[in-house]
């Protein structure tokens, strides 16, 4: 298949992506309820891919805001035959909401936030995905010791994020440096196109619990 060029940066907050996705009937999406890895802001889908082929006893969901990858990630789905893996056009934003409401209940086990856009100006922050609703949401869907892992090749970004969900009373971060290496036995693209070129990677993890730990242990 082809390699669509498509644009890099969405504005979340444009009127184009204000309506919310309706929620698909997941007993048509997935061939077997499985606990489910989210992956917010997926792109071309490849490292949800990569999983599924890795784990089958999981089911995956990557969400993506540029229309034009999902439809290139579920055609590349369907080629390879994959019934534990679906890919949805959405913004994350105001979609996350209904799409968790709508999964059967204790079934979201890991969210991945994976080099989200950066939005470097000031003025343009409030487009970053992971903002209070984001943690609030994934806080309340998670099972209990459900996991989610951020990673970013910006240091701010990855701070910001790791603020946002370290302030929340039921998260709690599993270390407390930066992680090395990646949990996941598959990099994304641009992950693997960062340490290519000898430049770092920001990762942490952070484990859903009943209320917060004190201190997380030492790397």
């Amino acid at each position: 298949m082809s390699i669509v060029r498509v644009r890099q940066h969405v504005n979340p907050l444009s009127g184009k992506y204000k309506q919310p996705v309706a929620p698909p009937d997941w007993t048509q999406v997935y061939a077997q309820p499985q606990p489910l890895h989210l992956d917010i802001g997926c792109a071309r889908g490849n490292f949800m891919l990569s999983m599924a082929q890795q784990r089958p006893e999981g089911n995956f969901l990557g969400i993506e805001i540029r229309e034009t990858l999902v439809n290139q990630a579920n055609a590349v789905r369907a080629e390879l035959g994959l019934t534990n893996v679906h890919f949805l056009f959405c913004n994350a934003n105001n979609s996350l909401q209904p799409l968790l409401q709508s999964l059967p209940p204790n079934i979201l086990h890991c969210a991945t936030i994976q080099f989200p856009d950066p939005w470097f100006k000031k003025r343009h922050q409030k487009r970053r995905v992971v903002q209070p609703q984001v943690v609030n949401l994934l806080a309340e869907y998670l099972v209990l010791g459900g996991m989610v892992m951020l990673q970013s090749d910006v240091e701010e970004v990855e701070v910001e994020m790791c603020d946002r969900f370290q302030a929340h009373p039921n998260f709690s971060r599993t270390h407390s440096n930066w992680l090395a290496t990646n949990p996941f036995p598959v990099p994304t693209e641009r992950e693997q196109f960062t340490l290519d070129k000898g430049e770092p990677v920001y990762r942490a993890v952070f484990e859903k619990v009943a209320r917060a730990r004190t201190e997380p242990q030492k790397s």
